[in-house]
């Protein structure tokens, strides 16, 4: 049998040692939120196993006996190798998009709870008449703090008798405070919130859940924009406070609508979170199976290669000594005829 190093040898062990310590690497973060310190601990034997396992491997496939028996024991020592590395290299890649995806959720459900309370409201017109006033309310904010024609001008009285033709009742006209920018602002508040309270047939109960649904959704979206604008380490670090604050409010606001609204007219559906799971290993998983997509399939990809592609590339690369042994003896007999 020949001792001699070969090429491919060398290229073995240098690859080998390349992945298996990536490997490592991935298998001791991956693992670190199960065992702590002794994650490192754990990574390290199981990296020196499937070493161990490959020069056994290559070993035995050199000597042409079977590999059945060290394939299967590598692929059950890599398979915890693979799972931790999976959930390492999805977590610090995915956290982000995770959070945001959910916080964006929290948002839209802000939206929608605001919709579904002042859709079972009482109002004195329907629904199509109630736009076509919201509309003409913004139409009647512009105008009156037109810089150009401040206060309530031809224009805006235009706007007041279309509205009073939809409510078939009669508008007070107000007069500003003072002549400033202020003043109209304020008295573009004060006629909307006059002419909302005519179309509206709210008990008080119902007015200050509207009122506070309101500003909850002004709020949320005023904090989403700017937790979102922030870089990814800052979202990955507040992330879960700010995904745990809202979803308390939003769920005391459902309640309160259900409560207040009675439960036949509105069932509130509490939701909840999972964001305090992003880094374990069954988070990663059923994330990925739940949106699976290229990028999944990406990560998945290197995970493979990481920690099962060198058993393959050993098992093509490496040859049996029967296999040069032939060209030894071919190269003997060459010596003893020119001799």
């Amino acid at each position: 049998m020949s001792q001699r190093i070969k090429a491919s040898d060398v290229f073995l062990v240098i690859l080998a040692l390349m992945l298996i310590s990536v490997s490592f690497y991935q298998t001791w973060g991956g693992l670190e939120q199960i065992f702590g310190h002794a994650s490192m601990v754990i990574a390290l034997v199981l990296s020196l196993l499937m070493l161990f396992l490959c020069w056994l491997l290559h070993s035995a496939k050199a000597k042409g006996r079977s590999t059945a028996g060290i394939v299967l024991i590598y692929c059950f020592i890599a398979s915890f190798c693979f799972i931790a590395n999976f959930n390492a290299l999805y977590t610090r890649f995915m956290k982000t998009d995770i959070y945001t995806t959910e916080i964006r959720s929290i948002n839209d459900k802000y939206n929608a709870l605001e919709s579904d309370v002042e859709a079972r409201l009482s109002y004195v017109v329907d629904p199509k008449s109630r736009q076509d006033i919201v509309r003409e309310l913004g139409l009647l904010k512009l105008q009156i703090e037109d810089p150009k024609n401040k206060g309530i001008g031809t224009e805006a009285r235009a706007i007041i008798s279309r509205i009073e033709k939809i409510l078939g009742r009669q508008v007070t006209i107000l007069t500003p405070v003072s002549n400033t920018e202020a003043g109209y602002s304020d008295l573009a508040d004060r006629m909307i919130q006059q002419i909302t309270e005519m179309v509206e047939t709210l008990n008080p109960d119902e007015k200050n859940l509207k009122k506070d649904v309101h500003d909850a959704v002004l709020k949320w979206n005023k904090e989403t924009q700017k937790i979102l604008s922030l870089s990814a380490d800052e979202i990955n670090t507040r992330a879960v406070g700010f995904i745990d604050e809202s979803i308390l409010e939003y769920n005391k606001l459902g309640n309160r609508a259900e409560n207040i609204l009675g439960h036949n007219k509105y069932e509130f559906t509490p939701i909840t979170t999972n964001s305090h799971d992003v880094g374990k290993i069954g988070y990663a998983f059923n994330h990925a199976i739940d949106n699976f997509g290229m990028y999944q399939l990406v990560v998945l990809a290197g995970c493979i290669l990481l920690d099962f592609v060198i058993v393959v590339i050993i098992l093509i690369v490496t040859t049996t000594d029967e296999q040069e042994q032939p060209k030894s003896v071919l190269n003997k007999k060459r010596g003893r005829t020119l001799t």
